[in-house]
């Protein structure tokens, strides 16, 4: 076996560890509200969050081609198995380490960050393909404050409509109500980041002559979703557990609004085929529902914590992916 096919297997196995462990790793996104709510045992929560990030993974590629293409180019990356490689070993590790303390970073900035880091030590930063990249920091940036501001808007339309109803009995309604937008919220997620990974092995593909253009095969994109759906079987109980009681204390009615402002402003994204952080669309869209119900009483310090760590996930990132890239370079 050449040592090309070697790291061709390699980042296909990395790629779909990865998209795994996104599964328990942004289960919590979905799923959060729903569970906290009890609109959903957390069993059940689970299977019904597996089965619609399958079926989001499976309709989509749009997203997948961005990450092919946009962040440097794969059809003059030199050393691009290499690089794809480093990638994946700095991701998986920073998604394992904030899931090991519970905190909600975003996966989508640790697999960016890292390609940019491997790609920026193997070739200097002309590597970058700057238009590309600029547009998905501008995504990942924006949206979590439109989404806190949708939610804001969102939950204080909520409030005028509902003001005069009995609290217990609409709160009962959208509890029921919870376990759409918890399947909605499910399957947008799936629509976004299950096309992280089908984008990284296209990438490894096209770099190792395997395939001459952007077009994700139909395996690509099955073996992505699988992975992506079983690692949500798995669960994320830590993030569960930070996204849904220690931003704020939710109801069914907060719930439902912070769900359909997640779902509304990922499935967008997607449209137009940008990737975002689930994470941080999900969790801006709790913070804005919160200060719109009751500013004190959203946990601020909570918030502080998930903020730098979004902060300083492209950075960190990136320098790792930059030091595995040299280690990986005297073994291969």
């Amino acid at each position: 076996m050449d040592e090309m096919l070697i790291l061709t297997l390699l980042i296909v196995i990395g790629a779909l560890a990865f998209d795994f462990i996104n599964g328990f790793h942004d289960t919590a996104n979905a799923i959060a509200t729903a569970v906290s709510t009890k609109a959903l045992k957390p069993r059940h929560a689970i299977i019904l969050a597996a089965v619609m990030n399958f079926v989001g993974a499976m309709t989509f590629t749009g997203v997948a081609k961005t990450i092919t293409k946009d962040i440097v180019n794969p059809f003059t990356l030199e050393n691009g198995s290499v690089v794809i490689l480093a990638a994946l070993i700095s991701a998986i590790f920073w998604n394992l380490l904030t899931w090991y303390y519970g905190i909600p970073s975003s996966s989508s900035h640790a697999i960016i960050g890292s390609i940019a880091g491997a790609a920026i030590a193997a070739a200097g930063f002309q590597a970058l393909h700057y238009e590309g990249f600029i547009k998905i920091l501008q995504a990942l940036i924006i949206s979590p404050i439109i989404a806190f501001t949708i939610g804001f808007i969102v939950y204080s339309i909520f409030k005028f409509l509902f003001k005069d109803l009995n609290l217990t009995k609409t709160n009962r309604n959208f509890r029921y109500f919870q376990i759409f937008t918890a399947a909605l919220q499910a399957y947008t997620h799936g629509t976004n980041d299950a096309q992280k990974a089908m984008g990284i092995i296209t990438m490894a593909l096209i770099a190792n002559n395997y395939l001459s253009t952007d077009d994700i095969p139909f395996w690509v994109q099955l073996s992505c979703a699988l992975a992506m759906g079983l690692g949500t079987s798995v669960g994320g109980w830590k993030i569960i557990k930070t996204v849904g009681g220690n931003i704020m204390k939710i109801r069914p009615v907060n719930g439902v609004a912070a769900d359909l402002t997640g779902g509304m402003i990922i499935f967008g994204a997607t449209f137009i085929h940008l990737p975002v952080s689930t994470t941080h669309v999900i969790s801006s869209s709790i913070l804005g529902v919160g200060a719109s119900h009751r500013l004190k009483g959203v946990k601020w310090g909570t918030a502080q914590r998930m903020l730098i760590t979004w902060v300083i996930t492209l950075p960190i990132t990136a320098t790792i992916a930059g030091i595995v890239y040299y280690l990986l370079n005297f073994i291969f």
